[in-house]
């Protein structure tokens, strides 16, 4: 049914439902909203560990009422990276596990954790200095990436254009190491 309402919601009452079904406390509850096409606020939150990220376009990111900021490293050598894998399409060229393999040869510690949200959160908070992802939905990541850019990060697609929740694959850093993990990334180092 279509609306004319220029307000749309984007949740996903739990990401991470394979770590919720097993216990695991690296889910949540993310919750974006849409204003004519751009998101303006965006809420994630872990009841099991009571941690509350929230964001709102222009006014910053916060923790539990603390204000958020991104690591400040710059060497993706010396970062701590996140990732996750999709369902599907981990054998395509380029694709989730050749850009995983690239990293973990090198050294990099590379997580996975089981919930896009909390790693975008997690980005924001300078837990991890990156996050990359090869395919998402619109409900996994536009609470997280604007969490990420209002704490000083940079999101964008593989190619570094600017990011939209419709589509596929994002890149978020702290802003610092953007550049040469998409280089990594896209084959271009090693």
């Amino acid at each position: 049914m279509a609306t004319e309402s220029p307000f749309k919601w984007i949740i996903d009452p739990i990401d991470g439902t394979i770590n919720f079904a097993n216990g695991i406390p690296i889910c949540c509850v993310s919750v974006a909203l849409e204003v004519n096409g751009v998101i303006t606020m965006g809420a994630v939150y872990n009841p099991i560990i009571n941690e509350f990220f929230l964001a709102e376009k222009g006014k910053g990111a916060s923790l539990n009422g603390k204000p958020l900021h991104v690591s400040d490293k710059a060497d993706v050598l010396s970062s701590c990276l996140v990732t996750g894998f999709p369902y599907t399409f981990l054998d395509m060229p380029n694709g989730p596990l050749d850009c995983f393999e690239r990293f973990i040869r090198r050294g990099v510690p590379v997580r996975r954790l089981g919930s896009a949200a909390i790693d975008l959160c997690w980005v924001a908070a300078g837990r991890f200095d990156g996050f990359y992802e090869h395919k998402l939905n619109a409900w996994d990541s536009a609470a997280g990436f604007l969490m990420v850019e209002e704490a000083g990060g940079k999101v964008t697609d593989f190619t570094g254009a600017y990011y939209s929740p419709y589509q596929p694959f994002i890149l978020a850093t702290n802003g610092k190491i953007h550049d040469d993990m998409l280089g990594w990334i896209n084959g271009e180092k090693n």
